[in-house]
């Protein structure tokens, strides 16, 4: 069963380590997302945990099996878009050298897309945090909104 398992993360390493570098794609922001995406899981479990022990007798509140496997798909479909942007910018890298013209970058759309994931991350970790006691400056969930929107915007 380890050997099953040790295999299975090999394959998908290398698969990962193999797309990232044919395409050329740019790692940071792919790492950083996922870090966001596994900590927003986390903060919002530890968040639902909290509510559930303050209100016990409400099942409002507490761990939700049915929203974390949502949560879960959510994430895979973030997976999925930025993939798929990634994908864009390297069929129109690839095509316009193909007929000549000058696309100086490999990696915009799916940059775009990473950066507009992570800043939603960051915005619900800081809710999560927030639903956990916290209590937040106002000025950086304002910083963040505007970051969106500006993102939004440009589009």
């Amino acid at each position: 069963m380890e050997k099953k398992i040790l295999l299975n993360r090999g394959i998908i390493t290398g698969t990962l380590t193999l797309l990232i570098r044919k395409m050329e794609i740019i790692g940071p922001i792919l790492i950083i997302l996922l870090l966001l995406m596994s900590l927003d899981y986390i903060s919002g479990m530890l968040a639902a945990r909290k509510e559930g022990l303050e209100h016990p007798d409400n099942k409002k509140y507490g761990w939700n099996s049915k929203k974390g496997i949502l949560g879960i798909y959510k994430k895979i479909g973030y997976v999925f878009t930025v993939l798929v942007a990634m994908s864009v910018d390297y069929i129109i890298y690839r095509y316009t050298q193909g007929i000549g013209l000058e696309y100086e970058t490999k990696t915009f759309f799916g940059e775009l897309v990473s950066v507009w994931f992570s800043l939603n991350e960051i915005l619900s970790i800081l809710e999560n945090v927030g639903r956990m006691g916290v209590t937040l400056p106002d000025f950086l969930m304002n910083v963040l909104s505007e970051l969106k929107k500006g993102i939004n915007n440009k589009k």
